[in-house]
């Protein structure tokens, strides 16, 4: 029991001082303390695996101080050792969070087997929320919807460079959600709390995005009546989102290019400059390098904005995606309109992996809403699906893994939707050496719902 670290709260010192030493003795890692106030110090720098409170501390009710230790740290377990158990009492405090009641003089050996079984749960919960947390991570990210390895490289990215400022690039094509990503980058760091500014340099008139930028002041030109704040000054101590820097004026880059350099502008009519503190995340839907040779985007500029770059994969590079966000705009927009979808039949599932989604994600989330609001029912089947993606020629086979190998029959052959999900789940048993929850996680579907599908086509997971 060397490892197992004990808080020990009793009003009485002699009583506490004997208690400890028992403790001692018995190879608990022991922490005193003599009232509630030390308890809340003590809990601000170290957490221990069980509390061990005496019942019978005067000036505080001791239900009241293990609620609010359960609502804190909603796995770490009280004892409670009371000299009077009246009934209702226990229950009360059981239903604000101990984990058990000791009659005082504390029986040893009962008083240990509690600790061991507090300490066993304490570290049972931790560890589950550590597998939680790990399961979140793989299928979502800071709002971001993805396990494929590609993804994952994004969310390292994220997390290893939202703690710096550095400048960050970010390209693919539109819909990917290079917006969610530079979002990402701001959340995880220390400007959270500050604001987010994104603006779309393609949706603004050249004439107008310097002064949405950089601001001006009134009387600036025709139609400024009062001075306007931009982008750049609303973001101080934040992040600054430029999508589709691309399409910005060749002329507005150089100033651009100036206010990168020293985090400082001019308002449109000002005469002194201001000075602020912002990060800047840019993307673009075109190839910059393209757009620098074709002389429409400054070199020096680009290299500027290149520090970090991040490539945002089209969803169709990202096929084991795909059941993932479809499943997540389902859950969405059922909520949103009231509607009572859960999941999707195995025919559309596989008309979605085979369709080539040139919109990539905000196609896919606009095809489900639109499905949710027409349709009503549990299960979404392929008849609800639009006929521009049934009729798709399926440019990829599914279950091809990546190898461009046909691996559901001959060139040209369309197979009965019965057996392309026989030949899919067969082929990721065989890739998971029969291991059936790896398999079910790879596949996006429950365990259980693998075991029926297992027995359904007779298949034998094989384990060499």
């Amino acid at each position: 029991m060397s490892d197992v670290r004990v808080l020990l709260v009793d009003a009485n010192s002699e009583t506490l001082s004997e208690l400890k030493e028992r403790l001692d003795t018995a190879g608990y890692q022991v922490s005193t303390t003599l009232d509630r106030h030390g308890l809340h110090e003590h809990l601000t720098h170290d957490i221990p695996d069980v509390i061990l409170i005496d019942g019978d501390i005067r000036g505080y009710e001791v239900r009241d101080l293990v609620a609010n230790v359960k609502e804190r740290f909603e796995f770490l377990p009280t004892i409670v050792m009371t000299s009077e158990q009246d009934p209702s009492m226990v229950a009360d405090g059981m239903r604000r969070g101990a984990f058990d009641f000791l009659s005082k003089p504390v029986d040893f050996t009962r008083l240990e087997i509690s600790l061991k079984n507090a300490t066993h749960l304490h570290r049972l919960m931790i560890k589950v929320n550590q597998l939680q947390s790990q399961y979140q991570r793989r299928g979502q990210f800071m709002g971001i919807i993805g396990i494929s390895p590609r993804m994952q490289t994004i969310y390292s990215i994220i997390e290893n460079v939202g703690e710096t400022d550095v400048t960050v690039f970010v390209t693919g094509a539109s819909g990917t959600g290079k917006e969610l990503i530079a979002q990402g980058l701001h959340d995880v760091s220390p400007r959270a709390k500050k604001r987010f500014v994104a603006i779309n340099c393609a949706a603004i008139p050249k004439d107008l995005l310097e002064s949405e930028l950089f601001g001006h002041e009134r009387g600036a030109f025709t139609g400024a009546t009062t001075r306007y704040r931009g982008c750049c000054e609303q973001a101080d101590g934040g992040t600054l989102f430029l999508d589709e820097i691309c399409e910005m004026d060749i002329n507005l880059q150089s100033k651009l290019l100036r206010f990168l350099q020293e985090r400082s502008f001019r308002r449109l009519g000002a005469k002194d400059d201001i000075h602020v503190d912002v990060r800047v995340v840019a993307a673009t839907n075109r190839d910059p390098l393209e757009a620098v040779r074709a002389g429409s985007f400054r070199e020096d500029l680009y290299y500027r904005l290149n520090v970090v770059p991040v490539e945002v994969p089209r969803l169709k590079e990202r096929k084991e995606d795909i059941p993932l966000l479809a499943n997540h705009f389902l859950e969405k927009f059922s909520s949103k309109y009231g509607k009572y979808f859960y999941d999707f039949s195995a025919e559309a599932i596989g008309a979605m992996l085979s369709y080539d989604w040139p919109g990539n994600v905000r196609e896919i989330e606009n095809m489900i809403e639109r499905i949710v609001v027409l349709f009503a029912g549990s299960q979404v089947t392929e008849n609800m699906l639009p006929r521009h993606l049934l009729e798709s020629d399926g440019s990829e086979n599914i279950g091809s893994g990546g190898t461009g190998e046909d691996t559901f029959g001959e060139e040209g052959v369309i197979l009965p939707m019965q057996e392309v999900e026989k030949r899919t789940i067969q082929r990721a048993l065989s890739l998971c050496r029969g291991n059936v929850s790896q398999a079910s996680r790879r596949l996006q579907i429950g365990q259980a719902t693998l075991y029926r599908k297992i027995k359904k086509y007779n298949l034998v997971p094989n384990r060499s």
